[in-house]
């Protein structure tokens, strides 16, 4: 197993990016070596793209891609259950590079239904730990405030569980998406009291059982307050990374909402995700296809970056080629 090389991408500055070929590394004990087919580009990676003081550069190779997916090329001692030629996704932290080292427990592997399919697991596993922690129940009316892939993905696995879904996005084409992801209502973005008052007129007054905020910014925040039934469920979902927020948290108490943060820290809980959305993903209840829909080589990881932070038309999550 020892011997040959891999490619790796690292930042070195402010919207900087470079590939270095490294040493291949070999798995210690229970873990498997991937080669990886792609990863995800997270929305998460913009800060450090940017150049925050806290970030140290270069970036550990291969590191910010915690989204991958690829086929096991090797493995270590003790390894049971799975064997070279498995494709898996993974739970890692240095996707973007053509290789890496992660435990063996925190590879699923991938059916043959989900052959040739890109399979940024990480992401799709966090979908449905947020649809999990919504609650979400047939019958009930579901907004979901921002469709990007987290809503886009939400939107579908509400719909499938058959939860009348709201969906309110700014862009034309994200509402496009909503639509085909089953959302039975799409409201524009684009001014607050009227977001209300149509929410309104589509419930009969009643307003929303469930509300999942996906956007991270606090004007998305707060209007998802302000469309919760009294008594109802308010999910951030959202990547709220960037500062303080100002709430009004007199509005939600009074009307006694349930406030769920849906981020996850428990490993146990992102694993138990990722084999959900698997799982989801090969019975057709949610497919990754209309969700991933910009393709970069790694030498372009920069690009890919640059267009998740710009969004051009028909943006939903870009993903890089590692092999």
């Amino acid at each position: 197993m020892s011997g040959g090389t891999m490619r790796a991408a690292r930042v070195t500055g402010p919207g900087r990016v470079e590939v270095v070929t490294l040493p291949l590394p070999v798995p210690g004990p229970g873990q498997v070596r991937v080669r990886l087919e792609g990863c995800g580009v997270c929305a998460s990676n913009l800060e450090p793209w940017a150049g925050p003081d806290w970030v140290s550069f270069p970036t550990e190779p291969g590191g910010l891609g915690h989204e991958g997916w690829g086929v096991v090329d090797a493995l270590g001692e003790g390894v049971e259950g799975l064997a070279v030629g498995s494709r898996v996704a993974v739970l890692n932290q240095h996707g973007y590079a053509s290789h890496d080292v992660v435990a063996a427990g925190q590879a699923v592997p991938l059916p043959p239904e989900l052959d040739g399919q890109p399979f940024p697991g990480e992401a799709l596993g966090c979908a449905v730990n947020i649809f999990r922690r919504s609650r979400i129940e047939a019958g009930q009316v579901v907004a979901v405030i921002g469709i990007g892939f987290i809503g886009a993905a939400v939107t579908r696995l509400a719909a499938e569980a058959g939860a009348r879904v709201v969906a309110v996005s700014r862009r034309e084409e994200s509402l496009a998406l909503a639509r085909a992801m089953g959302a039975a209502e799409a409201i524009p973005m684009h001014d607050h009291w009227a977001i209300v008052e149509e929410v309104r007129r589509l419930t009969g007054g009643r307003m929303c059982d469930v509300v999942i905020e996906a956007v991270g910014k606090e004007w998305p925040l707060n209007l998802a307050g302000d469309i919760v039934a009294e008594g109802g469920r308010l999910v951030i979902a959202g990547y709220h990374q960037d500062g303080p927020r100002t709430i009004n948290v007199g509005g939600w108490n009074w009307r006694g909402l349930d406030i769920v943060n849906a981020h996850e820290r428990d490993p146990a809980v992102n694993l138990r995700g990722l084999r959900e959305a698997v799982a989801a993903a090969a019975a057709g209840r949610l497919d990754p296809g209309p969700l991933v829909t910009h393709h970069y080589p790694l030498e372009r990881l920069g690009e890919a970056l640059d267009a998740t932070r710009d969004k051009p038309e028909g943006f939903v999550k870009a993903w890089v080629s590692c092999d």
